[in-house]
């Protein structure tokens, strides 16, 4: 039940809030409280700008105790995100989390992930590696090509 009530919370937090941050906009399912998507734009002087990313969050019973499940919807190549599942490696998702954490300051933490990957804990090798190896031309190169196919509209 604390969950629920916290996910509430947070829920009228969202919408009194709306135009507060207008980098991300989490949006809950109409049917299930524990199911969360959120739509965040790609941090500015990063290969990300310009992309707007769709997150989907599955929050356990437990939640705050336990964090919540987060994955890129939207394909991204970022060395802490599977490029297939989506899948991100974050510290506060994982042996890190905080009661205090919301779902608004989660999507804040992934946005700063972005602009500051951390290739020494890759999920996508190929984009590690490139950011290991000091070939910053070629990983912004190829996050930027993913990023106008998969995170921006299309024109025409």
């Amino acid at each position: 039940m604390a969950s629920r009530a916290r996910l509430f919370k947070e829920y009228k937090e969202v919408q009194r809030e709306k135009t507060a941050d207008p980098d991300i906009q989490l949006v809950c399912d109409d049917s299930n409280i524990f199911k969360w998507t959120a739509l965040i734009k790609g941090p500015s002087e990063t290969p990300y700008e310009g992309g707007v990313f769709q997150l989907a969050f599955a929050v356990p019973e437990q939640y705050p105790l336990q964090p919540p499940q987060v994955r890129f919807l939207t394909k991204i190549f970022h060395p802490n995100v599977h490029f297939k599942t989506g899948e991100i490696c974050l510290d506060i998702l994982k042996n890190a989390w905080s009661p205090a954490w919301t779902l608004q300051s989660v999507c804040r933490a992934i946005i700063a992930l972005m602009a500051h990957p951390e290739p020494d804990s890759p999920l996508n090798c190929d984009s590690g590696n490139l950011l290991r190896s000091g070939d910053m031309r070629g990983f912004q190169s190829m996050a930027r090509m993913y990023t106008r196919l998969a995170a921006m509209p299309k024109k025409g």
